[in-house]
């Protein structure tokens, strides 16, 4: 009776699971990536739409008090909008004359957006001389 010596043949199974394993964690390693790489580009949309509707908002409030030195060339003072998800403020001062300055700050979110607008006449019309995203 011939007995058979298994302890000397070659273990192909070992080989073939260590493959599956290595594979398979390259496979996750991609997969957590894209997942990733998917959540900070949502990320950044979502913050680049706020950016848009707090400059929306932003504009909109200027807008707002140069209608209100239309319906009165002498006014100064403060205001403030509500739009959608956001808030802004605006505040004009007089710089003599028919000079005026706007300033309009937007929020949206943890966004936060000014503008100045240096207008040099008001009257026949409103002349803007200056519109500018500025610091905050």
């Amino acid at each position: 009776m011939k007995y058979k010596k298994y302890y000397n043949q070659p273990q192909y199974g070992y080989i073939t699971l260590i493959s599956v394993l290595v594979i398979g964690a390259v496979g996750l390693a991609i997969t957590i990536s894209l997942i990733l790489l998917g959540l900070g580009s949502s990320r950044t949309s979502f913050a680049l739409e706020q950016s848009n509707q707090t400059k929306a908002l932003t504009n909109a409030c200027a807008e707002e008090a140069m209608q209100q030195i239309r319906d009165s060339m002498s006014f100064t003072g403060n205001g403030n909008l509500s739009l959608g998800q956001g808030t802004c403020n605006y505040t004009v001062t007089s710089q003599g004359g028919q000079n005026r300055t706007i300033t309009a700050l937007g929020t949206v979110g943890t966004i936060v957006r000014k503008v100045k607008i240096i207008i040099s006449k008001i009257n026949p019309t409103i002349t803007v001389t200056s519109w500018q995203e500025v610091a905050d």
